[in-house]
């Protein structure tokens, strides 16, 4: 019985190895070129309740995933931001407060929390496409990770040159 236990939790242990490989890897393709990486906060790092889309201290983070972007942000070509959007103003700071205390590898000035009360409560598909045609490309590659669909259509639609990943690229 117990060598049963010890084989099932060993084969579980190289199933994550390989999982966890594989975005290492996908990210390694790029490592010939500067890499701005623009993560999405609900649903690929912080819970998501649909719902409920305040009292974002209680949000629960998602560590496997804070732990492989924790990783890649380590590498010397890339630069890992946060793109978020947030319904009220208020939203800003509470999700700064959370990514000190889950996630804080992501630097103050790498944040870009956007607010849709501040944007004429413009859609968070339209406020994550928008601010990416504004980012400066220089001899950069973009690579964005969210969890949204309609997020993903619309930057693809408008963003030709954006490499687009869903989270469960991330996903254990």
């Amino acid at each position: 019985m117990e060598i049963k236990i010890l084989l099932q939790i060993f084969l579980y242990v190289i199933i994550l190895m390989v999982i966890k490989m594989y975005i290492i890897d996908f990210i390694k393709n790029y490592e010939k070129y500067n890499v701005k990486m623009y993560v999405d906060m609900d649903g690929v790092i912080a819970d998501y309740n649909v719902g409920q889309p305040y009292n974002y201290h209680l949000k629960r983070p998602l560590y496997s995933n804070i732990s492989k972007l924790e990783e890649i942000s380590k590498m010397e070509n890339i630069e890992m931001f946060v793109l978020s959007v947030t319904r009220m103003d208020e939203g800003i700071e509470e999700k700064n407060i959370w990514l000190d205390k889950y996630a804080p590898f992501f630097k103050k000035q790498n944040r870009i929390i956007l607010s849709r009360e501040g944007n004429e409560f413009m859609p968070s598909r339209l406020l994550k496409s928008n601010f990416l045609k504004s980012v400066d490309r220089g001899d950069n590659r973009i690579i964005v990770i969210d969890d949204d669909p309609a997020v993903i259509k619309q930057i693809s639609q408008e963003n030709e040159d954006v490499i687009l990943l869903k989270d469960t690229a991330l996903v254990d």
